[in-house]
């Protein structure tokens, strides 16, 4: 059995009446029902869960190119495409970020010194189970972030990681509307 026939697209008539409003909101907001939530429908509460955690992650004091490095470093390590493809997308609406973002999609350092101790705290919370060296917390600090920021960036990789890990079992593909933006782990050199 293939991961498409365990995880079909279900729409608002298949999908459980708990999942129906998710699905709604979710083809209001994208004006499509994306593959993750199609696919996530079958289990409403893991979807429910989730999409609150992100809820929750957009309400934190980190700004908006804080939280798209979060999600992008996290889906980089995850290799998630679905969320790199949709993550590059929301990243490349303001055309300053293009180097910005073709970094983050290379897995490669970042010229800005803050963005960058948050990609290297990202990746320590999410590599090292949140087990972050010294030297990790003193970039993080010095570049400005405060021990609640530190607790949000938790909140972020959680939310993040469950959503990567939703779209990879259930093998989400990249919608058309992201998929100017297909990715690929880059091959080590």
């Amino acid at each position: 059995m293939t991961q498409n026939e365990r995880f079909p697209s279900l729409t608002l008539e298949t999908a459980p009446a708990a999942a129906r409003d998710i699905l709604r909101a979710s083809a209001q907001q994208f004006g499509f029902v994306p593959a993750p939530v199609a696919r996530g429908a079958q289990a409403p509460a893991v979807l429910s869960h989730l999409l609150a955690g992100l809820r929750a992650f957009e309400h934190t004091s980190l700004t908006e190119l804080e939280r798209e490095t979060l999600a992008l470093t996290v889906a980089y390590e995850q290799g998630c495409t679905y969320c790199m493809a949709l993550h590059s997308l929301l990243l490349s609406r303001a055309p300053a970020n293009g180097e910005l973002l073709e970094a983050l999609r290379a897995g490669s350092a970042l010229k800005d010194a803050r963005l960058e101790a948050l990609r290297g705290f990202v990746r320590e919370v999410l590599l090292e189970r949140g087990h972050v060296s010294e030297q990790g917390w003193q970039r993080f600090e010095q570049a400005g972030f405060t021990p609640a920021q530190a607790l949000e960036v938790v909140l972020g990789v959680g939310a993040y990681v469950l959503s990567t890990l939703l779209n990879i079992v259930t093998d989400a593909p990249v919608d058309p509307a992201f998929a100017s933006f297909a990715w690929r782990r880059p091959s080590a050199a």
